[in-house]
């Protein structure tokens, strides 16, 4: 739904910030610039670091570094709401535990459920699956 609260995996926020996919490009930068605009979509810390990681070394093109500083400040910082905490790590054990995810998924899935949110979109998980309320979409299946 339109009004829902939503995460956004690194690979939505990678996709928004290169362009080596148009189309997952496109489908990435609608949600970012609803994130945005309309104050409904968000990441955590942990998606700041990895999408800055790709960004400077693991993309055949790093992004310059005038670029990606924009990039930081202007998208991923103002994004970026939820943050390292003691209880966040237990709840991304107990996810890891009782789904078997992987540990970095296991803190996606916690950071999205911590911050109340409806959907968490990423490519990594499986469409369609519902965590205690959140449902994960993969927003470039069509």
């Amino acid at each position: 739904m339109p009004g829902d609260k939503y995460f956004m995996d690194t690979n939505i926020m990678v996709y928004h910030a290169i362009d080596q996919d148009p189309r997952k490009r496109d489908i990435s930068t609608q949600l970012v610039n609803r994130a945005i605009v309309d104050g409904c979509g968000l990441i955590s810390y942990q998606v700041v670091q990895e999408c800055v990681h790709v960004l400077l070394k693991d993309n055949k093109t790093p992004l310059p570094q005038a670029l990606l500083e924009t990039y930081l400040s202007k998208v991923l910082l103002p994004l970026s709401l939820v943050h390292s905490t003691q209880h966040l790590y237990l709840s991304a054990l107990a996810v890891k535990l009782r789904y078997g995810f992987h540990w970095y998924d296991s803190l996606i899935v916690a950071a999205a459920l911590e911050a109340d949110c409806n959907v968490l979109y990423s490519e990594d998980l499986q469409d369609g699956q519902i965590i205690d309320g959140l449902t994960i979409k993969n927003p470039f299946l069509t």
